[in-house]
């Protein structure tokens, strides 16, 4: 609107300034002028104020639109037959094509696809049968090259600042690692068909507030201080903690940020590694996420959840004669099945001194009971990590550990498990690193493997080099 009133003022005065302009001329000129220099002015003179009437007709057109809440479309000076600077009677005064603006839901990032491959070469100096590493999460095997995980990532997130409240992100993933950390059969009815999504879940903000962020889908658990991708991690392998508490769950979490120093978390899901329930329970987790400032960050969060079959399945078809089958895969209901509760107390606590120092603790305390009243199996202990960043490029790490596995719901043996790792990092560039570990478990009781069948140890040393690569449009951490 401003603009066309700009333009019709800026005519008017033209008009009425132009001749008195002309006249000055023409008296400071020689008598060298005749009718048709008249005769040009006054056509000029006419087809200006033609403009002037057109452009007037145009702002009330607008100002009327505008009164009536009609958005605006501002329509360009129209040319001339003798050039873009004069103006013409017979030019076409019809709206021109306008570039299009932006959609309101536009996110200046746009979805990104990423590409990951986690691969390592380990020795375990105890030369077990196999050349298995015990209570390894992911670098499970000693003396071999090894693709610990590769995988595909793809993210369209949620951003309610520009305008857009719904997201999507798919995680799929190949590799040993995900064989040990996806459709265990000891909790999934039907393992193979999810065990390469690692992730699929779509997002919705809900105008509540400072934004209720709503997610459904499977998704990789909050509990504990370590997740999935190595190039995120202080240390290469992982610790017992992350290979103890649940990887994943299926079902939908809410997220609810009050203010930049405090946030909710509320899940509601099928259970612990369960994408597909084998009871009717549905597992919860409450959790608070506390900031006090940029460099201190404080989780706390207490999960609720049934572990216990009510159905037995015969994935080799041993089943009774007329059983249920789900998709080829029989079944049949276990009468009086167990019904007792496991709980999960988990906080850890990040701390980033200064630009080179970070520190890191994590403690957890997980009880299960098979049944209301029966004598409940008592796991836990905790972490402490320390990373100090030699260069930009270079890092050294460390971390500490204990787990008290009382009933052996982690080991299988009621004993006490410790580690040590100290891991040297180089990031020659954003999308390539290499990591060197050294890594001593030990225990108070004969459990690790050796070179001699039924021969146990209560320590196992190794030695890992790690080889990462990534790349795609996802910035900070996966």
């Amino acid at each position: 609107m401003r603009a066309h009133l700009f333009i019709l003022i800026s005519g008017t005065m033209y008009l009425f300034l132009f001749p008195a302009f002309i006249s000055a001329q023409n008296a400071s000129a020689p008598q060298q002028t005749g009718s048709q220099d008249n005769a040009n002015l006054t056509q000029q003179v006419v087809e200006l104020r033609a403009l002037v009437e057109k452009l007037q007709a145009r702002v009330d057109e607008l100002e009327k639109k505008s009164a009536a809440g009609t958005p605006t479309v501002q329509t360009p000076l129209p040319a001339t037959a003798t050039g873009p600077a004069e103006v013409s009677s017979t030019a076409a005064a019809a709206p021109q094509p306008q570039t299009a603006a932006p959609a309101p839901n536009t996110v200046p990032a746009g979805p990104t696809i990423n590409f990951y491959l986690d691969a390592y070469y380990g020795y375990n100096f105890n030369q077990p049968i196999g050349r298995a590493n015990e209570l390894r999460a992911f670098d499970v095997l000693s003396n071999a090259f090894s693709i610990n995980q590769t995988g595909v990532i793809f993210e369209d997130a949620a951003d309610p600042d520009h305008g857009k409240r719904f997201g999507l992100r798919l995680d799929l993933q190949y590799g040993q690692a995900t064989q040990s950390s996806q459709g265990n059969p000891s909790n999934e009815p039907r393992p193979n068909i999810y065990r390469n999504i690692f992730q699929a879940y779509g997002t919705y903000v809900a105008p509540i507030g400072k934004g209720l962020t709503i997610d459904v889908g499977k998704f990789a658990s909050s509990l504990g201080y370590e997740n999935n991708y190595t190039k995120d991690q202080i240390n290469y392998s992982r610790s017992f903690w992350f290979a103890f508490l649940p990887f994943y769950h299926l079902g939908m979490r809410a997220n609810y940020k009050f203010n930049d120093m405090f946030a909710v978390n509320y899940w509601v899901v099928n259970g612990t590694n369960q994408s597909e329930p084998f009871n009717g329970f549905k597992d919860q987790l409450i959790g608070f996420a506390i900031t006090p400032n940029k460099k201190i960050s404080w989780n706390v969060q207490y999960y609720l959840g049934q572990e216990h079959p009510d159905v037995i399945y015969y994935p080799n078809g041993n089943a009774p004669p007329d059983a249920p089958v789900l998709q080829g895969v029989p079944f049949e209901p276990i009468r009086n099945s167990a019904t007792g509760k496991l709980h999960i107390f988990d906080s850890y606590l990040s701390w980033q001194v200064n630009p080179k120092w970070l520190f890191a603790i994590e403690a957890d305390d997980f009880i299960e009971r098979l049944h209301a009243n029966s004598y409940p199996a008592h796991t836990d202990g905790g972490a402490a990590y320390l990373k100090y960043q030699i260069t930009p490029k270079l890092y050294a790490g460390a971390r500490a550990e204990y787990l008290s596995d009382r009933g052996g719901l982690f080991t299988g043996t009621t004993q006490a498990v410790k580690e040590n790792t100290l891991t040297l990092a180089y990031r020659f560039e954003e999308g390539f690193q290499l990591m060197g570990e050294w890594r001593r478990d030990f225990s108070n009781q004969p459990y690790f493997y050796t070179n001699l069948l039924g021969v146990l140890k209560r320590e196992q040393n190794t030695a890992t080099l790690g080889f990462l690569w990534w790349f795609g449009g996802k910035q900070g951490s996966w």
